[in-house]
């Protein structure tokens, strides 16, 4: 079955996609200084979002096979439950960080220095990655193929790493609660 790019449709939610990213980055940057209660216990957030973020991961490994084996309507469905996982992880991420007091990495010596390493690399990757995916998935929606593809082949790796490095650096800090 041959689909026909649409270009109207792409605009239109390209529109949407700047909006959201705007939205979405100042809403990371803006929720240090957001401090609410609520009525139940967010502090078991990070561990749930972490395994959102190995899900979408282990998500987007397949869609990649799947798109190279030619199983387009499989890598399709899989990059819309990526989207779906990432989705779910910025709202819990946001949750607990609206909710929680920061903490602090407690190591010292060279083990700082790496976790810092990783922590500052996925904070950029994800800042730098999140609209591109969102383009990325529009072209793919809109069968705009061919720029799908020259975006994806950049974006999928990035993307991945964001997926690994936060995990890891989640890892890092558990002995610090």
């Amino acid at each position: 079955m041959e689909f026909k790019e649409n270009i109207q449709l792409a605009k239109k939610l390209n529109k949407w996609a700047y909006v959201l990213s705007v939205v979405i980055l100042l809403t990371v940057v803006m929720m240090r200084r957001i401090s609410i209660d609520v009525p139940f216990d967010t502090t078991m957030l990070p561990a749930a979002y972490s395994i959102l973020n190995v899900l979408t991961g282990i998500i987007l490994i397949y869609a990649l096979l799947k798109v190279k084996a030619g199983q387009i309507e499989k890598h399709k469905k899989a990059i819309i439950l990526a989207m779906g996982t990432s989705a779910v992880f910025l709202v819990l991420y946001v949750l607990y960080h609206i909710t929680n007091d920061p903490v602090l990495y407690c190591k010292e010596g060279s083990m700082r220095i790496v976790y810092f390493v990783i922590l500052i690399s996925h904070i950029v990757a994800a800042a730098v990655i999140f609209p591109f995916t969102l383009f990325t998935f529009i072209r793919g929606f809109t069968y705009q193929v061919e720029r799908h593809k020259k975006m994806a082949r950049w974006v999928f790796p990035i993307w991945l790493y964001v997926t690994i490095s936060g995990p890891i650096a989640y890892l890092m800090l558990l002995p610090c609660h």
